[in-house]
């Protein structure tokens, strides 16, 4: 006879939910960008760029991104042999390369946007306001956390 396994507290059910939930949005979304070409490692890389007031360094946009250096210069290069960013030398820095969207790089952002947008709507439709708000405090408040443990 199997043994069942115990039942998951409500910290591991909270913590295995926030995982999956923010996995699962990715493929989702992923999934209605399919049509532009690029993976979601792409999609997510050219919100961050466009998202930020100034060009990013490739190791800063790695940090925001989450993933190592060499990871991002290799999606980098795919980004640009694509025409929808451009690294250029950082005026404080000449060792420092400034990665920028390119005209087609804000056009795949307005679609990636818009895709985001229609899906949020579609996910949060009918949920109630306050608990939205409550939800979203606890989750900034936690990744506050967890940054100050880095």
């Amino acid at each position: 006879m199997m043994s069942a396994l115990p039942e998951p507290t409500m910290d591991e059910r909270f913590t295995a939910a926030v995982h999956n939930c923010a996995r699962i949005w990715r493929l989702a979304i992923d999934k209605r960008l399919k049509h532009l070409g690029i993976g979601q490692s792409g999609w997510m890389t050219i919100a961050v760029i466009a998202k930020t007031a100034a060009p990013l360094s490739q190791r800063a946009l790695a940090d925001l991104v989450g993933v190592e250096g060499p990871s991002m210069v290799s999606m980098l290069d795919r980004l640009e042999r694509d025409g929808l960013v451009e690294r250029v030398a950082s005026p404080t820095d000449r060792r420092v390369k400034l990665v920028q969207l390119t005209e087609d790089g804000g056009k795949v952002f307005a679609e990636v946007k818009k895709e985001a947008a229609a899906f949020r709507a579609l996910l949060l439709d009918g949920v109630d306001p306050d608990e939205l708000a409550g939800a979203t405090r606890l989750l900034e408040a936690l990744r506050k956390r967890i940054e100050d443990t880095l």
